[in-house]
């Protein structure tokens, strides 16, 4: 590896991206979509990118985003976690409890926001004996 990948590599790792929560909010009628990512600079700017080129997954989102136009949404970061530089920890665990945290706090769900309530472990137990029964 050349000196300067070496740069770049230890670069890096002294300077970690910063993950947490976000919320991308409608300014027209307080609606948001919240959401974790491990690298909240790129996950903000892929939800911004695949807003603007129409194709987002969130279809409620996307209409609205159509509808209202960028200048009616924010961007905002909720909670932010700060990594141990000398850990290769993985912080999906926390990045979930921050998420379902602030799930809990917002309800971002139907008429306020755009996220799908998660099924329980009870819900999903119950899908697969539905879909089993109805293989029979």
């Amino acid at each position: 590896m050349n000196n300067k990948k070496k740069e770049l590599v230890k670069e890096y790792k002294q300077n970690p991206p910063k993950m947490g929560v976000y919320q991308i909010r409608n300014l027209i009628n307080d609606k948001v979509l919240v959401g974790t990512a491990l690298n909240l600079d790129g996950i903000l700017n892929s939800n911004k990118f695949q807003l603007k080129m129409g194709g987002h997954k969130n279809k409620a989102l996307q209409s609205e985003w159509k509808e209202f136009g960028a200048e009616n949404f924010v961007f905002e970061v909720l909670d932010e976690l700060t990594p141990n530089a000398s850990s290769e920890k993985d912080y999906r665990e926390e990045l979930a409890f921050l998420e379902e945290f602030w799930l809990g706090k917002l309800q971002p769900f139907g008429e306020r926001g755009y996220n799908e309530k998660k099924k329980t472990s009870e819900d999903r137990l119950r899908m697969i004996a539905q879909n089993r029964l109805s293989k029979q």
